[in-house]
């Protein structure tokens, strides 16, 4: 169904614009979820944080965009799945299973 912008009045443009936009946040919502599907709560993964050096970490917690890993050194971290990936298994292997929270 083709719509010709140009016979639209400015609230018929600005209606058509509020309808897209929430079209797109659904469907990154949606690729996001689909992403977060891929893991499960205690897997190791790793991701790169800001200054490109690989993070390996726990995922403890699915938020509505993200994921929570905490990291081997305790820090938490807010990831989009997109930028997660499974862990090695055999170098997770070599690292303890058990991780010290700190008190709040």
């Amino acid at each position: 169904m083709p719509i010709d912008i140009d016979a639209l009045s400015e609230a018929e443009l600005v209606d058509l614009n509020h309808r897209i936009i929430e079209r797109l946040r659904v469907l990154h919502q949606l690729h996001a979820h689909q992403a977060m599907l891929k893991f499960s709560i205690g897997d190791r993964v790793t991701f790169e944080d800001g200054q490109g050096r690989t993070v390996e970490g726990t995922l403890t917690r699915y938020n509505r965009k993200s994921v929570t890993v905490i990291g081997a050194d305790g820090r938490h971290w807010n990831v989009a799945p997109g930028f997660l990936r499974k862990a090695d298994q055999t170098a997770t292997a070599k690292t303890p299973s058990i991780i010290l929270l700190p008190k709040r």
